[in-house]
């Protein structure tokens, strides 16, 4: 990509891009199925932890790091080089790896790669209530967060400098510490207790937002909202990646980590995305943030009901 100019050669760049994507995202289910597959039980919560750390770090990366070298130093081209580059430093690290203490048959053909991972997975005792739970656990924080930049900028009335530079220094730096923390705490409370305690924290930080809502703006409010909020979410993130990976079957662990990473996008995608503008309209910022606290509340109490499997998820 970085020989095309899009000005001159857009067919050739866009048809590149969409094959990135491909790669990238074909890459992504066969990292999320190693990772299943090479970490033990009790190293599940420290490695969802530095799984969430090493996703934030590559957002900075390829995101403001980007951005700014492109604009700065080494402009378009080269900055894509660059990130080339880096992706060729992770292929090293890739084959350095170890691997998995028990690796698993690979399936013969087709139907025993999509099907069956599908089918195994359905046969379990409470297989749709689970399913439901992984669209539900995040939905209150993918509601808060579908419009957190829009509320800061047009709501509460900050610029665009002080929320990009808020949410990239203080937010980010939240999720991070969340997550190791969330890690760390998982080792001690277990999966189950992590989840519940993790998943108030997440509720109960959107009333944050709620506070900027109806209160005048404070640039050291607004810092102290994100983090708190950012932070949450980490711990919460941390552990719900750890949950994913107790659920998958070493044998079919990409397919069925495919699976429920995709769900855990429909409440995001299909849900909090077409639903919050409305809601905003009808209920005002202050509304709109204490609603997306009772949204969180679903999840928590299908999370209580199900207890005893997610218990059992810790000595799988």
């Amino acid at each position: 990509m970085g020989l095309y100019s899009p000005g001159t050669n857009l067919l050739p760049l866009a048809l590149l891009a969409v094959l990135v994507a491909f790669l990238s995202a074909t890459q992504d289910i066969a990292f999320d199925a190693y990772s299943t597959d090479v970490l033990r039980s009790e190293e599940r919560a420290a490695g969802a932890a530095v799984k969430v750390l090493g996703y934030r770090l590559a957002m900075m990366v390829s995101g403001g790091l980007a951005l700014i070298l492109a604009d700065q130093w080494l402009g378009w081209h080269n900055t894509y080089f660059l990130m080339g580059g880096f992706m060729a430093v992770c292929a090293v690290a890739t084959l350095l790896a170890p691997e998995p203490e028990v690796v698993a048959a690979a399936p013969r053909t087709l139907a025993l790669a999509v099907v069956e991972p599908l089918t195994e997975f359905f046969r379990r005792r409470g297989a749709l209530t689970i399913l439901l739970l992984i669209v539900l656990y995040k939905l209150g924080d993918a509601f808060a967060g579908a419009l957190s930049t829009t509320f800061l900028l047009r709501g509460a009335g900050f610029t665009g400098t002080e929320v990009g530079a808020v949410n990239k220094v203080f937010g980010l730096a939240a999720t991070i510490i969340g997550a190791l923390a969330g890690g760390a705490f998982m080792a001690r409370m277990g999966l189950y207790r992590s989840l519940m305690w993790f998943g108030l924290l997440q509720a109960v930080s959107n009333f944050g937002y709620w506070v900027l809502a109806v209160t005048p703006p404070h640039l050291y409010s607004m810092a102290v909202v994100v983090a708190l909020e950012n932070l949450c979410g980490g711990l919460g993130t941390a552990a719900f990646v750890a949950l994913l990976m107790a659920l998958c079957r070493q044998e079919f662990s990409a397919t069925q980590f495919a699976l429920l990473s995709a769900l855990s996008a429909v409440g995001r995608t299909y849900l909090a995305g077409p639903l919050t503008p409305p809601l905003v309209e009808s209920l005002g910022w202050p509304g709109f943030f204490v609603i997306t606290v009772f949204i969180a509340l679903p999840g928590l109490v299908l999370l209580y009901f199900r207890r005893n499997e997610v218990r059992a998820l810790d000595s799988a």
